[in-house]
């Protein structure tokens, strides 16, 4: 089965500030970016079902590309960075920082979850596609979301993950 995914158009965050979870706007050049993207999705054919994360910067790219009404699902939302929401990683003094850099696969930023976390819930929500067959798939989400996806299938390391992250209006297709 396709699962097209789709990582939401540049945010209007400033370089170096968590942002995971937290619902912030999008870039004045949303609409280009928006069209550039609809584009490329219109160029791979129809889609049985359309998900996304409840987060207004997926549901928006959703909704300008033609699908105003996904269904949410909550396993589609960013990395859940905590206490570190918002904050430039220069200004947090939390001890657990250091520890997060180390292993951001395991250790979780305060109040928080791990890559480990995320990894296993998009897991969880691609199993269960699998598991209701709903035919070719397309889901806007978060750029950790599109690397979980890749790494559930197999098609991304954890180790190289990084190196791999779709830009900004992206899309790439996985095959569960």
């Amino acid at each position: 089965m396709e699962v097209v995914l789709i990582r939401h158009t540049s945010v209007d965050v400033p370089a170096g500030v968590c942002y995971g979870r937290t619902d912030v706007p999008l870039k004045a050049g949303f609409e280009e970016e928006a069209a550039r993207t609809k584009h490329e999705l219109q160029a791979l054919g129809a889609f049985e079902h359309v998900f996304s994360s409840p987060l207004s910067r997926c549901l928006r790219l959703a909704a300008y590309c033609g699908f105003p009404h996904p269904q949410q699902d909550n396993r589609l939302l960013e990395l859940d960075f905590g206490d570190w929401e918002m904050k430039s990683f220069d200004e947090i003094t939390d001890s657990r920082l250091q520890a997060w850099f180390d292993d951001y696969l395991h250790v979780a930023p305060t109040n928080g979850e791990a890559f480990s976390d995320q990894i296993r819930r998009v897991g969880d929500f691609l199993d269960e596609l699998k598991e209701k067959d709903y035919g070719r798939v397309a889901v806007f989400a978060h750029g950790g979301v599109l690397l979980s996806a890749q790494i559930h299938v197999g098609a991304l390391t954890i180790e190289k993950a990084f190196e791999s992250i779709t830009p900004y209006g992206g899309i790439i297709s996985i095959t569960i």
